[in-house]
């Protein structure tokens, strides 16, 4: 099974393309963030070290964050292949993910990279919607609801995350252009990068990934 990871910028579709992956090739996708919330709520003993981080307002420090990672690949649906989304976010974690890989003889076998124009980026980010219930993601002009402002699952009604605005937007968009376009010119100098346009739509993008992996 294939080892995979999705590189984008906020806005990009990379969580929906995750999704329609793991399900297609029935392996987990792994995203720091849900892992960290989980050893948080499950109170376990590197939850409590990221606990401490984030009650003072200081970063997850890199080597915690690796820990994390290394915990999520031992997990039994993890063992045939993986989907790595929003990690590594810098070329430190890069090459901290390509150490701990190299000592179980493992290997990332390709590195996704959906792009999309920054216009359009924020044009995504400020008119998504969601549902509280089930987490389903509308888009008010691409991907709208059949019933404006319901979820088409529970007809609960859907809302707008406080930080789907055009300055964060921005920001978050900042942040990636500093700290995550290296990891373009890393793994291309690997030669394991595929750029996608993420313009070209849902399907044509999952049918890309799947042409390049066989």
């Amino acid at each position: 099974m294939p080892r995979i990871m999705l590189l984008g910028a906020p806005g990009s579709g990379k969580g929906t393309q995750a999704a329609r992956f793991a399900s297609d090739y029935d392996v987990p996708v792994i995203a720091t963030g849900d892992i960290l919330r989980k050893n948080i709520k499950e109170n376990t003993p590197l939850g409590r070290k990221a606990q401490g981080y984030i009650e003072k307002g200081d970063l997850v420090p890199d080597d915690l964050v690796i820990a994390f990672v290394d915990s999520a690949f031992d997990e039994a649906d993890a063992r045939g292949g993986w989907l790595l989304d929003g990690f590594p976010r810098t070329t430190a974690q890069a090459e901290a993910l390509d150490a701990l890989l190299g000592k179980t003889g493992k290997k990332l076998d390709r590195v996704f990279l959906i792009n999309v124009p920054k216009d359009e980026l924020i044009s995504r980010i400020t008119g998504r919607l969601l549902c509280p219930v089930c987490g389903k993601i509308y888009h008010e002009k691409s991907m709208p609801p059949r019933k404006a402002g319901v979820c088409d699952l529970d007809d609960a009604v859907l809302i707008r995350r406080v930080d789907d605005n055009a300055e964060t937007a921005k920001s978050r968009i900042a942040v990636y252009d500093e700290q995550t376009k290296p990891l373009i010119e890393y793994y291309a100098a690997k030669g394991i990068l595929t750029e996608i346009d993420g313009t070209i739509g849902l399907e044509k993008i999952e049918e890309v990934i799947r042409e390049t992996l066989g």
